[in-house]
């Protein structure tokens, strides 16, 4: 690249598509890592020719512009380059979730519609076992190595050339879906443009205070939305991004790859916290590197960033979205969490998500859609040039979520008069009993003082008299003893004797998705089951 007028060939994609900035990476930090995989370590400028060869390996397959190509793995350095070949061709990248069963596969990737799938060597079996259901795939990608009748990864990138293809990448090109949950019924497909995941990046980006010698330990998944948000912030400046091979979470190792690389940043989820600090060793790590530690995905209970902040310091900050919103919502940056030594009504923000993320509008509303006064419970509805542009080929439940611009999150939250947001709960997991209402969260945020409480999730579940009674789920400590009476006794005294716990029930773990949000549609459907209420 040192032949060309540089300055001239930066200009060769379109501002404001993710292709600008990998080419832009590449010709200004050539030499400098972008991403480290286990050994693999990859340059800005090797991981544009990879992503050349990629996308010229694909056309040959006949893959066009605007076409779905899905991504069925954990997280490798591979998974980067399906991005990255979506970024600079204008393919429609679809990630989906490993976890998910045969069933639930069968039905997303025919939503898709994608026509080439990439596959990591646990999901080659499941995969073959589903072929014949799926007629629109035409092509089957191996990732990580060789499988059964399945072109490997990286024998495409070598028998294609890395010089740049010629393409035409627009703003408001579709570039991304991203799958809801699932939590609370069917997966649905958030469309996003390069625009709109552009826009997302920056707010972050600004927000975290990323510089270009940061170092982001990857964590959560490729497949999720706030894994995803998370890394291109730091490619976005020319940051490093270490993506850790791990299938399920394993504290050490990520302790230890903290204190190897010399990180800077890492993003967890409350569960990921929880572990961390049960490790007997965890003061035997050098994690000075350390500048933050961001959560989200699920809220923090403020016992939990209490025992956080002992621990590692004043350097968390949180963000609140969805999957529908780009997904920046609010955020808590880390001078907010530097309160526990003021009066206790400035701690109040702790239980906050923060105040509405710069370029992104928060309203709080009734079920007229009027604005609430502060303190007031209400829907939570957002207006930004980042949120989802549809639900994939599901236009009438676009119509029903996005109206007059705003996104209807279905979460419900009051807001104080600084405006900063509180999250109550989603809508739908409200418990309505004796006619009162009962937000599960606030249950919950008592139940994780109790110094036997290692996790809690508070469902409602059938009663004869109440209709819904306050049900917990907890997971206890190790080696510590706890009884449903001396539970609910706990509550009673803290909260309201209608919102505490009329049952307890300990089990070993709770149900959780990938990300570490606990599914309480899961604990609820087998007390449900049959009857009326939705789960």
């Amino acid at each position: 690249m040192t032949d060309k007028l540089i300055l001239n060939e930066l200009c060769r994609y379109n501002v404001g598509t993710f292709a600008d900035i990998v080419y832009r990476n590449a010709l200004l930090h050539s030499d400098k890592e972008a991403f480290v995989y286990g050994p693999r370590r990859i340059t800005f400028a090797q991981f544009n020719a990879r992503v050349n060869s990629l996308i010229h390996a694909l056309r040959s397959s006949k893959v066009k512009k605007g076409d779905v190509i899905g991504i069925l793995s954990w997280n490798c350095l591979e998974y980067v380059d399906v991005y990255g070949a979506a970024m600079k061709a204008g393919f429609i990248a679809s990630p989906f979730n490993p976890r998910l069963n045969k069933e639930e596969l069968d039905y997303l990737i025919n939503y898709s519609k994608a026509n080439i799938l990439f596959v990591g060597p646990e999901l080659v079996e499941t995969v073959n076992s589903l072929r014949s259901r799926l007629p629109k795939v035409k092509y089957y990608i191996s990732f990580e190595g060789s499988a059964p009748d399945m072109i490997p990864h990286e024998k495409m990138l070598a028998a294609h050339p890395p010089n740049e293809p010629e393409t035409d990448v627009q703003k408001d090109d579709p570039y991304l879906i991203f799958y809801t949950s699932g939590t609370t019924g069917i997966p649905r497909g958030a469309l996003y443009t390069h625009r709109r995941k552009l826009e997302n990046t920056r707010i972050k980006a600004l927000e975290i205070g990323v510089e270009a010698s940061d170092k982001h330990i990857m964590i959560l998944p490729f497949f999720h939305i706030g894994g995803d948000s998370h890394v291109w912030p730091f490619f976005y400046v020319g940051g490093c991004n270490v993506i850790m091979p791990q299938r399920s979470f394993d504290p050490d190792a990520t302790l230890q790859i903290i204190q190897d690389e010399k990180a800077t940043d890492i993003q967890i989820v409350p569960t990921q916290l929880v572990i961390m600090l049960s490790r007997e060793g965890l003061k035997r790590y050098d994690l000075s590197s350390l500048k933050r530690i961001y959560y989200a995905a699920s809220p923090m209970p403020v016992a939990l960033l209490r025992r956080g902040l002992e621990t590692f310091g004043p350097i968390f900050s949180q963000g609140y979205g969805q999957t529908e919103s780009g997904p920046q919502i609010c955020a808590l940056p880390r001078e907010a969490h530097e309160v526990f030594d003021r009066p206790l009504e400035e701690q109040e923000v702790l239980s906050s998500c923060g105040q509405p993320s710069i370029g992104v509008h928060v309203r709080i509303v009734d079920e007229k859609n009027n604005d609430v006064a502060p303190r007031i419970v209400g829907e939570i509805i957002v207006q930004s040039d980042s949120i989802m542009v549809e639900y994939w080929d599901k236009p009438k439940e676009t119509s029903e979520t996005i109206i007059d611009g705003w996104l209807h999150t279905g979460d419900l939250a009051y807001y104080d008069e600084k405006g900063f947001v509180y999250i109550v709960d989603r809508k739908k997991d409200m418990i309505v009993t004796g006619g009162e209402n009962v937000y599960p969260r606030e249950v919950e945020e008592v139940l994780y003082r109790h110094p036997a409480v290692a996790e809690v999730s508070v469902i409602g579940i059938p009663d004869p008299v109440w209709v819904e009674r306050v049900h917990a789920v907890v997971v206890l400590k190790t080696d510590t003893t706890a009884t449903e009476k001396e539970i609910i006794a706990f509550c009673k005294e803290r909260v309201a004797s209608y919102k505490a716990p009329k049952s307890v029930e300990f089990v070993e773990s709770l149900p959780k998705n990938p990300q570490g949000k606990i599914l309480k549609r899961e604990l609820r459907e087998r007390y449900w089951a049959g009857l009326q209420r939705r789960v």
